[in-house]
């Protein structure tokens, strides 16, 4: 029987995040579990398959320090990573563009492209050293990777910004056996989105309800991912509700 492989998943502690760390653990993986909440983590791992293999870490990817320990636990753990999801987001309040704070968009700079950079560049050093070399990142770059919401300056500039990150990094990983990858998700289900159901401000100034799908299909899509051979990668994926007003006018 082989090894399992071992993932790390941020943003660990609800929703997406979850879901996927889920969904390797189902599908055979040993998973890390990391995230600034211990108990919402604690939480996730009580939810594992029995006998899953698990570590749970609290972290802040924004915190260079607490990222470095986040992935030198991984290694002592488990002696090696074969899979990032770099998942960690935040989003400030949706409000006008000339009436955001610094403070605002510094912390959605800090978690959202930051964050991802610190985790991706642990990651690199990691897959560089261990036998066998390389390893796969799948970045949460969002539909907001592409096009805006209004009043989502920050949130949107940082998942451009994310877009960079994988296209650089899927570059530079090629001669180290590092695929690198990104998955744009739309109206995915969680306490997070709730707000959708009741309704999204729009393009025309309207605020309409929006439709969602489950969220255990992008955990699918992550596993799918994940799973494939080095010598393949999906550079960018798109899943999203069918119906949300992405593709269109307005």
């Amino acid at each position: 029987m082989s090894p399992s492989r071992i993932a790390l998943v941020t943003g660990a502690g609800s929703g997406i995040g979850r879901a996927s760390a889920l969904a390797l653990a189902e599908a055979g993986w040993s998973i890390v579990l990391a995230g600034r909440r211990i108990a919402a983590l604690e939480e996730t791992a009580g939810l594992a398959p029995t006998g899953a293999a698990v570590l749970v870490h609290a972290a802040d990817v924004a915190d260079p320090d607490q990222v470095r320990g986040l992935f030198d636990a991984a290694q002592a753990k488990f002696g090696r990573l074969d899979f990032l999801f770099n998942n960690a987001g935040t989003a400030a309040l949706s409000h006008p563009l000339e009436d955001m704070k610094l403070a605002d968009w510094k912390r959605v700079v800090d978690v959202n492209l930051t964050g991802s950079f610190l985790c991706l560049q642990q990651a690199f050093r990691l897959f560089k050293l261990q036998t066998p070399r390389g390893g796969r990142i799948v970045n949460n770059g969002s539909i907001s990777a592409h096009v805006p919401r209004p009043g989502s300056i920050a949130y949107t500039a940082t998942k451009h910004g994310v877009t960079g990150l994988t296209r650089a990094a899927a570059l530079d990983g090629r001669r180290y056996g590092i695929a690198v990858g990104q998955i744009d998700i739309g109206n995915a289900a969680s306490d997070m989105t709730a707000q959708m159901a009741r309704g999204m401000p729009q393009a025309d100034g309207s605020v309409k309800p929006e439709p969602v799908m489950d969220v255990a299909e992008v955990a699918r899509a992550v596993v799918f991912m994940a799973g494939l051979p080095l010598d393949a990668n999906v550079p960018f994926l798109t899943i999203m509700a069918t119906g949300m007003p992405y593709i269109g006018r307005g």
